[in-house]
């Protein structure tokens, strides 16, 4: 399994975030291919980058020939084709957990506040940027609401979202979380989130996938 990693994605893209740090907490090397989602009306809607992804969405992952997509199922590949360190516990019990909670966050909370459908917002209907930041908020809000309870009532809730080490599910959290930082949400109410991404914070890998640090960030330009 020593073929190339290429993984296209960009810089401030929650669910390329996600890939970075289970390739990080894996110690595993490859390339970044940015994909500017808002240059020249989206480098995702090109001829090119179509033919690697219809859906023209970030990430997708190139493994030799390979071609990945869906962030989730890219981290469950790199999960079964480097199993240490693992991202899903032992068992099927707390497996399902930390699905549970990474679809949580990847299929509930992050699809409503994801570009296309702000650009949909404003490009399509004209709702000024107030309404849409509004809209943003109050989703992260009841979605981490729900998960803020299932982390605190949970025996399973360790450092990690699972336990103490960092699973599939803490990949999900610290973009989330970066989200929420970024548009306004008070996050005072999520003590057991807050205290989990400190715990991530603190971890190389996971600094390393900040979106601060890619190739691609204006501040790196």
């Amino acid at each position: 399994m020593n073929e190339a990693l290429r993984l296209y994605g960009y810089w401030r893209s929650s669910a390329a975030y996600r890939v970075r740090i289970a390739l990080n907490l894996k110690g595993l090397t490859y390339e970044s291919v940015p994909v500017h989602l808002l240059r020249d009306g989206g480098e995702q809607h090109s001829d090119g980058y179509r033919q690697l992804n219809p859906q023209e969405l970030v990430p997708v992952l190139l493994h030799g020939s390979r071609v990945l997509r869906q962030s989730l199922a890219i981290i469950e590949y790199l999960d079964e084709t480097w199993p240490d360190p693992p991202l899903l516990p032992a068992t099927a019990r707390d497996r399902a957990r930390v699905r549970g909670i990474a679809q949580l966050i990847a299929c509930d909370i992050h699809p409503l506040n994801n570009l296309r459908v702000l650009q949909f917002f404003e490009q399509t209907w004209n709702v000024p940027q107030p309404e849409r930041e509004l809209w943003v908020r109050r989703w992260i809000q009841e979605g981490f609401t729900a998960l803020e309870r299932l982390l605190q009532e949970s025996p399973a809730t360790g450092e990690f979202c699972e336990g103490d080490t960092p699973t599939l599910a803490d990949c999900c959290l610290v973009p989330q979380v970066y989200n929420a930082r970024r548009f306004g949400v008070d996050l005072e109410p999520f003590p057991t989130i807050r205290r989990i991404q400190a715990v991530c914070e603190a971890l190389p890998a996971f600094e390393a996938a900040r979106p601060e640090r890619q190739p691609d960030a204006p501040s790196r330009q």
